[in-house]
């Protein structure tokens, strides 16, 4: 469940009940009012999660006293948009419309997509025969992308890939909440794919380090980030369909929203 500012109804009001209830001061006005977003910021500020006033899974993991630690702090952003040299309104942008919200699906294990015609094109690199194992496990091994099946499953189709070529497996998977490629390890200043699983599954804060390695290692990614040149940027970071999803749109969005907010902190101080 995602709320944010706008959004009405009962869930809304239900959000609001358990806010005051944790002795938060706020009506129950069935609406995810100005008021709200003010709450959950400063729930947010003290979960020292990414303050942006959007309920989510994360905020609610907080509320209901689960382990947060190894999600995304502020701080994490604040630290990215200076390795980026770009400002902090940028980064939020990103991480809300590139991001998949969550890199985990529990502490310990990313998440992850298994892209079979990845590995396919990974174990043909090695000289390895794939015609037969496309015919006996065609939803692994495949000149042709798909097979997905989500979640938690996908750890099912990593592990039938593993059995048949650990590294090659690894890196034909994405990590975290980036959706990072494993086959960029070398590109990303690690010795293995091995090592970025092993890297992206500490915390959402490496996860986040594996996407500002991924953007400084491509100098026309980088600069499109730094100038909000925001087409340009969905294009080179999602591929040509980008517009289909309106990324460039929703980046353009969120980064006005965010800039604004900047804009009321720096104020308030």
């Amino acid at each position: 469940m995602i709320l944010r500012y706008g959004n009405t109804g009962r869930e809304v009001a239900d959000l609001q009940r358990r806010l005051i209830a944790n002795g938060y001061r706020l009506e129950q006005s069935h609406i995810y009012d100005e008021a709200t977003v003010a709450v959950v910021k400063a729930l947010q500020t003290r979960a020292r999660l990414v303050v942006d006033g959007i309920y989510g899974p994360k905020t609610e993991a907080y509320l209901r006293g689960a382990e947060t630690g190894y999600l995304l702090k502020q701080t994490d952003l604040v630290d990215a948009a200076e390795k980026l040299q770009v400002d902090i309104a940028s980064v939020m942008a990103v991480n809300e419309v590139e991001s998949l919200g969550s890199g985990f699906l529990r502490a310990g294990m990313p998440r992850i997509l298994f892209e079979r015609h990845i590995f396919h094109r990974q174990l043909r690199s090695r000289k390895i025969d794939t015609a037969p194992l496309q015919k006996r496990f065609p939803g692994i091994v495949n000149s042709s992308r798909g097979g997905y099946v989500g979640g938690q499953s996908e750890y099912i189709r990593l592990a039938a890939a593993v059995d048949i070529h650990r590294e090659a497996a690894y890196e034909s998977a994405s990590w975290g909440a980036f959706q990072i490629m494993g086959f960029h390890w070398q590109l990303l200043g690690f010795s293995s794919a091995q090592e970025i699983v092993d890297y992206a599954s500490v915390n959402e804060a490496n996860q986040l380090d594996l996407f500002v390695r991924f953007i400084m290692a491509d100098s026309a990614l980088h600069k499109a980030l730094q100038n909000k040149k925001w087409s340009t940027f969905a294009r080179l970071y999602n591929g040509p369909a980008y517009a289909d999803n309106m990324y460039d749109v929703k980046l353009a969005r969120a980064y006005k929203r965010y800039a604004e907010m900047m804009l009321e902190v720096a104020d308030v101080i």
